[in-house]
């Protein structure tokens, strides 16, 4: 039985979907819930989930990224994570960091890499005029949004979308997308898998 953390900065929406899909025969377990932010409202889903957790402020770290992710260490290090998932983590994490969960560590980004790095990827989607827009799973690596895509689910610009609109529908789509890579990844399959 794979053991799976997940990283959290908000609502923690992705992380309700991951943990509610890994029961009966899913060949992981969910074992840690983690945040820089203390007061984020996922952690109370997780609890409710039954999930344990923990966070690590990083604000009083300021620029000393490699302090933070020191401590936010000490309680994944303890869960013993043989996956590590970071669904809705808002910190760019250090090369060091990465390293140490290479071919381990995934993270779902709202758009169809490699188009949209980076953040406002709805609002760019929009505004190039593309006709469909998306999420992608991937493996992180030190590069930012570019490691090895292991799914992607589509979804249509409509005609009158704002931001918002879109995002909402993508959002839809990767509580679909992210469970079921991570069921085929922690079965060892690192194929891509495409929805429509």
């Amino acid at each position: 039985m794979k053991r799976v953390a997940i990283l959290i900065s908000g609502g923690g929406s992705n992380m309700v979907a991951l943990v509610r899909s890994m029961t009966g025969d899913h060949p992981a377990r969910p074992v840690l819930v983690a945040s820089n932010d203390p007061a984020a409202s996922g952690l109370t889903r997780a609890r409710d989930l039954g999930v344990a957790t923990a966070a690590v402020d990083h604000r009083p770290y300021g620029a000393d990224r490699e302090g933070f992710e020191a401590a936010l260490l000490d309680p994944i290090l303890a869960a013993r994570p043989d996956i590590l998932c970071l669904a809705g983590f808002m910190r760019v994490l250090t090369p060091d960091f990465v390293k140490r969960f290479e071919g381990r560590m995934l993270n779902i980004h709202p758009s169809l890499l490699p188009k949209y790095p980076g953040l406002h990827t709805h609002r760019r989607a929009i505004e190039a005029g593309d006709t469909e827009a998306g999420c992608t799973v991937h493996e992180v690596t030190a590069e930012l949004d570019a490691g090895p895509i292991l799914g992607q689910a589509r979804v249509p610009v409509e005609p009158g979308d704002s931001e918002d609109t879109l995002a909402a529908r993508v959002l839809v789509a990767e509580h679909r997308l992210y469970p079921a890579v991570l069921r085929r990844f922690a079965e060892g399959d690192r194929r891509p898998l495409l929805l429509g």
